[in-house]
């Protein structure tokens, strides 16, 4: 991932959302915690969110203007955000619910003045903005458009029109996520477009795969775009275990 010649801009009718959760509050549920402790959990995730919203935010990435939405948990967190996330960004606590009905209940809500919208997830802190702006062309021709993840999951949704209910009963802990989701697709009749898998950060071996991605891109050339994650990785060992252990 390199520095764009061009910022994108967001079409008229898109809204871009992130979702994130506190990290002070999320990184003992963390499943990075049980190797590398709750207070470092927290810090990986700390360094991971705010490097993804500074991109977000970064006129070289994005030009000034559009919506763009970050979805916080826990609800009651927002001053917390309020105090730290960049002013480009509307905030908006999530929803009640498993993180499909959560998902679900944004493209909803902001479908009722948008016409295209996307939502990522902050733990995929690599993911080229190309692929992201790619999602909102693939929804001038598809109904919805799914970025898979490596770990089964999704990176991305994005949708346009009706959101049908495609996450309803989905297990979130299994590996066949998207496996879950096409099946509920299947009688809906609506199109879907499908974007490059990417990797998400949740766990020590996705942090390793992570180091070794950030020390690829740098030798090849281009700037990963992500400071705070870049003098993490610094301190790790090849093991990916941290320098002080």
């Amino acid at each position: 991932m390199g520095a764009a010649d061009m910022a994108w801009t967001l079409p008229e009718d898109a809204v871009l959302g992130i979702f994130g959760e506190r990290p002070d509050l999320a990184g003992a549920g963390s499943r990075l915690s049980p190797e590398w402790g709750p207070d470092r959990a927290s810090a990986i995730r700390e360094v991971i969110l705010f490097d993804v919203l500074d991109l977000w935010d970064s006129p070289e990435i994005l030009s000034p203007g559009g919506r763009r939405v970050l979805v916080y948990g826990p609800p009651d967190a927002g001053p917390w955000f309020d105090e730290r996330v960049p002013a480009s960004f509307a905030l908006q606590p999530r929803t009640e619910g498993d993180r499909g009905q959560r998902i679900r209940d944004f493209l909803t809500g902001e479908l009722e003045e948008a016409g295209r919208v996307v939502a990522i997830i902050a733990g995929a802190p690599t993911l080229d903005p190309a692929i992201v702006m790619s999602a909102f062309l693939c929804l001038e021709g598809r109904d919805l458009v799914l970025g898979p993840s490596t770990d089964g999951g999704c990176y991305l949704v994005g949708a346009r029109g009706e959101v049908p209910a495609l996450f309803e009963g989905v297990d979130w802990g299994r590996p066949d996520v998207l496996s879950q989701v096409m099946d509920r697709l299947a009688d809906t009749g609506q199109s879907v477009a499908v974007l490059p898998p990417w990797y998400v950060v949740e766990a020590p071996d996705q942090l390793r795969m992570l180091a070794g991605h950030l020390r690829a891109l740098r030798r090849a050339g281009f700037d990963p775009r992500v400071p705070r994650l870049e003098r993490f990785c610094q301190g790790l060992r090849c093991d990916g275990t941290p320098w002080s252990c």
